[in-house]
């Protein structure tokens, strides 16, 4: 597995040999505590195909995680001490992480969900403090040093106090000794919240992560992501858990459920606001819901059949089109909309090169939006329409536009977004989303 860095930009990772590195997450939180070899070789083999690069997993696992064992009947902890790991748990754990690694994903590993740390709503119990802290991510880091991982700190927990802070330091330290400074490290909050709250001028923080939620449809996570863009230093941002397909809204079924168009808003707005990827996620698949197993907030789908839903396939196309083009030259430009439509589910967002050579808007509803095209180097554009829902792109030609342009998406209405590429033609790029 290549090691991964933030890119010089300081907006975008790549591997060590500077290709670009798109972080497509997917949330398996229960993965390693839930899932045997071939359940999870399942999982793995599914989220390969469909274009995944981080598969974010939990090792001390939130529901039942210090007392219930994994699939080969092992608990992680002796004692529940986390200076004290037991190895025969984690030998499952490592024959995951290296099938992972086999099929060419990155595991976002975090080392402990955060109700160990701050039991808030959570099963706990609060094992951790700050030297034991270090002890086990010393451990962990040693055990998985030539893996191909991403460190995700945190778990669903914001920083309280300065207790809280000193644990979540001294694990970064610990890690960062026993692997010696090979994985990147980001830390993961819980609704609402980014990194950038706690952690963004720690010197172990890479890069940044935020939790918009579950709470409501159309959450404007462009907003939180446009403000962690702006903050300085400069650090990759991503929505680390948005809108997961098939969960009730608000956590309420009579509100209703989070399909694929949310999923697709949210991964498209948060990625033209300048974040440097962005996680999916199923509530099915977090929890690895099956029959025999208490379903969490309303798990109603099998795993094996959540694997289908059609927002997991759709998120690729955001990676897909944007790799089709120069890569770490892309910036957010909300100046290049002139007029776009208001309304929560119908919101643009436009980026372009820096250099002007391409630009894209997403359209969430299909509604008509004006450019300014003396953003661009030229106004004389080669016009592509490309559909979100699979991928294709349709070619509307060379076309000589006015400075300021109104474009009009093939359909429009809900579930109709739509995405808009301008190229200079003279740039020679092939189609949007080619591989």
């Amino acid at each position: 597995m290549p090691s991964l860095r933030v890119d010089p930009t300081g907006r975008y990772l790549q591997t060590a040999t500077g290709e670009p590195f798109f972080y497509l997450g997917d949330t398996a939180w229960e993965l390693f505590h839930r899932l045997d070899r071939a359940e999870a070789d399942e999982y793995l083999r599914d989220r390969a195909a469909k274009g995944y690069t981080v598969i974010q997993a939990v090792v001390l696992a939130e529901f039942a995680g210090l007392v219930e064992p994994n699939r080969d009947g092992f608990l992680p902890l002796i004692d529940n001490d986390p200076a004290r790991p037991n190895p025969d748990y984690f030998k499952l754990v490592d024959d995951l992480v290296a099938r992972a690694n086999e099929l060419g994903l990155v595991v976002g590993m975090l080392p402990t969900w955060g109700d160990k740390v701050n039991k808030k709503w959570g099963q706990g119990p609060e094992i951790f403090t700050p030297a034991n802290a270090r002890v086990y991510g010393r451990w962990l880091g040693q055990r998985y040093r030539e893996a191909g991982l991403i460190w995700i700190s945190g778990g669903d927990r914001n920083c309280e106090s300065d207790t809280h802070r000193a644990i979540y330091g001294a694990l970064a330290e610990g890690l960062r000794e026993g692997d010696g400074g090979a994985h990147l490290i980001t830390y993961h909050p819980q609704g609402g919240a980014s990194s950038t709250r706690d952690f963004h001028g720690a010197a172990w923080l890479d890069f940044n992560m935020l939790q918009s939620g579950h709470s409501a449809p159309n959450t404007p996570n462009y907003r939180m992501l446009a403000a962690d863009y702006a903050r300085q230093p400069s650090k990759p941002c991503l929505d680390g858990e948005p809108n997961y397909e098939d969960h009730p809204i608000d956590w309420k079924p009579a509100q209703g459920w989070f399909g694929d168009w949310d999923v697709r808003k949210l991964a498209w707005w948060g990625v033209l606001a300048g974040a440097c990827g962005h996680t999916y996620g199923c509530h099915d698949i977090w929890q690895f819901w099956q029959p025999g197993r208490q379903p969490v907030s309303s798990a109603r789908t099998t795993w094996r059949v959540a694997l289908q839903c059609p927002g997991a396939a759709q998120v690729q196309y955001v990676r897909w089109l944007l790799q089709s083009r120069p890569y770490f030259s892309r910036i957010p430009d909300p100046e290049l909309l002139a007029a776009a439509p208001t309304e929560p589910a119908a919101v643009c967002q436009a980026a372009r090169d820096r250099d002007g050579s391409w630009a894209v808007v997403y359209s969430a509803s299909g509604e008509p939006f004006t450019m300014r095209l003396g953003r661009l180097r030229t106004t004389t554009c080669r016009v592509w329409w490309f559909d979100p829902r699979n991928g294709r792109a349709t070619d509307a030609g060379v076309q000589q536009l006015p400075a300021e342009a109104l474009f009009t998406p093939p359909t429009r209405g809900a579930g109709q977004d739509w995405v808009l590429v301008l190229d200079d033609p003279a740039a020679g790029y092939r189609p949007p989303g080619s591989r």
